[in-house]
This record gives structure tokens, C-alpha cells and sequence, in this order.
């Protein structure tokens, strides 16, 4: 079961990020440098995801978002990107319950006009039966890309300035936030890249002007609970300034 408990304060350590967002990569490397299917280096990676989310609320982590697959990631083979598939749909029968009692409130974010309508309708009854739930808040992005959901959000402006209900004067940064994705969360605090690439992929660009980063060698399947606790400690001796001067 999953074990969300209360977060408590820690001792002796600068604010820990109350929202992490983790490019999750290396899994396919991680199985072909172990001589095994690529699809096995995925399965991997979905157990670790448990284990992250196990460890989000002891750490002082209120908002985790994972990024689980791009809009880029269709030029995969195919028989990957099915088998990617049928992992998301496994990982949503098998944890959606976990998630449920345990108090996670789960969202999913991304296009969703290019996934299979039974993966979209189980996607949407997990986001149902966790409404309520505040414990943890889990995003998770499939079929995602940051212009992607930005050329969406200015594509819905237009039309509300077409139809009369938005004057083009009206538009500030707020309009824009509340038009893309992660309407109503808050930007991350920390963004973590696994497997020592050092780029973010289109991965939450306007949501990440203030973001501090971090990008670790390990790849996804290896990357453990300790790791990402150490992470979390060390964005406790990062000065932000948000553009002002240090006090």
C-alpha cells in the first residue's frame, strides 16, 4: 500500500520543494545495457514511480508531475509505443486503487485526442474518483509537449477573443496560465532529469521560468527513493530570487 503520510517539518534543513516535476529517462538504455528488451527497462521505470510517490509526502512534497510521454515520442518504433501503452493502461488498473485510498488526487495532462478511448476513459474515471483528494497531488503528462499545450491554450484565447467573450486587451499571463494544462497548480519548485541528459524536452517551459534544476546520472529505473531525498535536501541550499535582488 501505499504509505502517503502527513509530511513533517525537517530539522535543520533549508524549505524543501513543495512541488517536484521529474523528466523520468533512461529506461530503454537502462534494458538495452543489460541485454534485455527495451519494453523491459519501461516496466522497470513504472515500479519506480511507485516508490517516488511513496516517499512525496514524508519529504514535504505536496505536488508531484511526471513526465511519462512526449508528443515527440510517437517516432518511437511502434511496438514500443503500444507496449508504452499497455503499461499506462496497467499501471492505472493496478495502482488507480492504491492512489485512491491513499488520498492522491491524480491528473492527467497532454493531448488526449490521439489516445485510444478506452486508455482516455480510465484515465478520466481515476481523475474522477480522486477529486477529492488533496494528500498528494500527482500529474501525470502523456502525449504531452510544451508548445504543444501552449499553441492549444493560445488556440482557445483566439477563440474567446473571436466569439466576443475576451477582449485581445484582456490578455495578461494569468489568462494564459488558466488556459494551458496545469490550470490551477502551482509551477514547480524543482524539475529533475534522470540519466545525465541536460535538457528538458519541452517539458512545462512556461511553467518553469522560476524553476530551480537538477539532472542526475542515473537513469529512471535506477533512480531510488534515497536519490531523489537527497535532491529534495539539496534544493534547501539553493538561494531564489525570482529576478530580485538577494536580501
Amino acid at each position: 500500500m501505499y504509505e502517503l503520510m502527513a509530511p513533517r517539518e525537517p530539522a535543520g534543513e533549508g524549505p524543501r520543494p513543495a512541488h517536484v516535476a521529474i523528466i523520468m529517462d533512461g529506461n530503454g538504455r537502462w534494458a538495452e545495457s543489460r541485454g534485455l528488451p527495451r519494453l523491459a527497462g519501461h516496466k522497470r521505470g513504472a515500479e519506480r514511480v511507485r516508490e517516488i510517490v511513496e516517499s512525496c509526502p514524508d519529504l514535504g512534497i505536496t505536488h508531484l508531475t511526471l513526465f511519462a510521454f512526449s508528443t515527440e515520442n510517437w517516432k518511437r518504433p511502434a511496438s514500443e509505443v503500444l507496449g508504452l501503452f499497455r503499461l499506462f493502461r496497467r499501471y492505472i488498473k493496478k495502482e488507480g486503487a492504491r492512489l485512491v485510498a491513499e488520498g492522491a488526487r491524480v491528473r492527467f495532462i497532454g493531448g488526449r485526442e490521439r489516445l485510444e478511448a478506452d486508455l482516455q476513459a480510465l484515465m478520466g474515471g481515476l481523475e474522477a474518483q480522486t477529486l477529492d483528494n488533496d494528500r498528494l497531488h500527482l500529474t501525470v503528462a502523456i502525449n504531452y509537449g510544451g508548445r504543444d499545450e501552449i499553441l492549444r491554450a493560445t488556440r482557445r484565447i483566439a477563440e474567446a477573443v473571436r466569439a466576443g467573450t475576451l477582449a485581445a486587451d484582456e490578455v495578461t499571463p494569468e489568462t494564459i496560465e488558466a488556459h494551458l494544462d496545469t490550470a490551477g497548480l502551482p509551477d514547480p519548485d524543482l524539475i529533475l532529469r534522470t540519466s545525465g541528459e541536460y535538457r528538458v524536452s519541452g517539458f512545462l517551459p512556461w511553467q518553469s521560468a522560476y524553476s530551480e534544476f537538477a539532472f542526475v546520472d542515473a537513469r529512471w529505473p535506477d533512480f531510488t527513493a534515497e536519490m531523489f531525498a537527497a535532491q529534495v535536501r539539496g534544493f534547501g541550499r539553493r538561494e531564489r530570487r525570482f529576478g530580485a535582488v538577494a536580501g
